[in-house]
């Protein structure tokens, strides 16, 4: 599936674009912004765009009011579809957000058993009990998600939620041309609902998209803990993110203890039988739209670059949240994520750390770094502030190399005899069973002999 070789670019558009925080119920092509960064995009070396809510909503999104037009804040549908044909002529493909779990209070069959009560055809469309009350005073009451009862849960076992929910991809397939869908709180989801989502994507979705390069439409779950292969498997999703490596990325550096995040990696990916995810390509991530920024969350600055060694080298696709790639700072507050969802004028492509995390993304994309998509994983070195690993495939073999340090180290290895070529410098090195990482560096090796 080409999504396993992608490099994914998460915008959450609401705060890219500067749009309001609520519903003011003007339409303005905010969105069309997207459209000057797209040249910025294809030379950082993203093939793949995950955008966050972009439909109809009460305020942040994942209040949807209608999932087939266009949120005003961000202009019309014609204007989405502009930005995704942009993005597809520059090489990029594009993800939207499913969220398929709740619905906003202004979701239109909501507002219909509001106002219609036992009356409205779609009451069943929720879970609904009308010997209640609402928070709200609606006179019945409903299942919110998490308590959150702003959110009004799904029932995704009522065929008729169902089918409308598949005709709006087959709507997004055919309006905006999509490549794939992000599903919000996939571990919330129906299981039966995700084996039919599995069916829908890869039997009827097939004939929309048939005109495709590539017609697989891949399912990337949000799931934050728990057995991913519950709901990553042949019958339901393809992908999901990977929040245990992703506090394991943070965390091993704040700490300086390297063997928290190779524990996590081998225990998912690691060469015997009983590690836990082994061929499975799930989204690796150093922060994203709910969670505080990597530049924030690093205690010392110069970690970000080795952080970005680590995530693209380690198995998974990498997705960059925007602006994080030059180290834009942001806390949650008080339950405002406004903070982690800023707008900014223009991509800052003269960033030395844009500069090195585009050279890693471009590698990504070349034959000879084929390993680190695909490839297995194996510890080979781990100290409290290094580590070294391989990943080996039928084309090759790279070890990546970090340093958490400020001064240099030498890792030693009988495995690092022999003839190398380092990828991010281009560099050929004979090694005879030792390597110098630079302090806070980043070494891609591969084996060349």
């Amino acid at each position: 599936m080409w999504i396993n070789e992608s490099s994914l670019y998460q915008i959450y558009p609401l705060g890219f674009c500067g749009a309001p925080q609520e519903n003011d119920g003007n339409t303005v092509p905010r969105i069309r912004k997207v459209t000057e960064w797209s040249g910025y995009l294809q030379a950082l070396g993203i093939d793949t765009v995950l955008f966050n809510p972009v439909f109809e909503s009460d305020s942040h999104g994942y209040d949807t009011r209608d999932f087939r037009r266009l949120d005003c804040r961000l202009g019309t549908n014609e204007d989405f579809r502009a930005v995704t044909d942009d993005l597809h002529a520059h090489g990029i493909r594009v993800l939207l957000d499913g969220v398929f779990n709740h619905v906003g209070r202004g979701f239109w069959a909501f507002r219909d058993v509001r106002e219609h009560r036992q009356d409205s055809p779609y009451k069943d469309w929720f879970y609904i009990d009308f010997g209640g009350d609402s928070n709200y005073g609606d006179g019945f009451w409903y299942e919110g998600w998490e308590g959150h009862f702003e959110l009004v849960r799904l029932n995704l076992q009522n065929p008729e939620v169902r089918d409308y929910l598949t005709d709006s991809i087959r709507f997004w397939v055919e309006a905006f041309d999509i490549d794939g869908l992000r599903l919000d709180v996939a571990y919330c989801l129906d299981e039966n609902f995700l084996r039919h989502l599995h069916w829908f994507v890869r039997e009827p979705l097939r004939e929309v998209l048939a005109n495709k390069t590539d017609p697989d439409f891949p399912l990337i779950g949000e799931i934050l803990f728990g057995d991913y292969r519950r709901i990553v498997n042949g019958d339901m999703l393809d992908s999901c993110t990977n929040y245990e490596c992703y506090k394991g990325l943070y965390s091993s550096f704040n700490s300086g203890n390297m063997f928290e995040i190779a524990h996590s990696l081998n225990r998912q990916f690691g060469p015997e039988d009983w590690c836990l995810y082994r061929g499975m390509h799930m989204v690796s991530f150093l922060d994203n739209h709910d969670v505080n920024r990597i530049a924030s969350t690093l205690i010392n600055p110069s970690h970000l670059k080795p952080a970005y060694g680590l995530m693209t080298g380690m198995p998974g696709i990498p997705c960059i949240y925007y602006s994080s790639e030059w180290g834009a700072a942001g806390v949650r507050h008080d339950d405002s994520d406004a903070d982690l969802r800023p707008c900014f004028s223009a991509p800052r492509s003269d960033d030395e750390t844009v500069r090195f995390v585009t050279r890693l993304l471009t590698l990504r994309h070349s034959q000879e770094a084929h390993p680190l998509c695909f490839g297995d994983y194996r510890n080979v070195v781990i100290t409290g502030l290094q580590l070294v690993f391989a990943r080996t495939d039928g084309q090759g073999q790279i070890y990546v190399c970090i340093n958490a340090a400020d001064s240099p180290f030498t890792a030693g290895s009988d495995e690092l005899r022999g003839n190398f070529r380092e990828l991010i410098s281009g560099q050929d090195l004979a090694l005879d069973g030792s390597v110098e990482i630079p302090g806070y560096g980043v070494l891609w090796l591969r084996r060349m002999d």
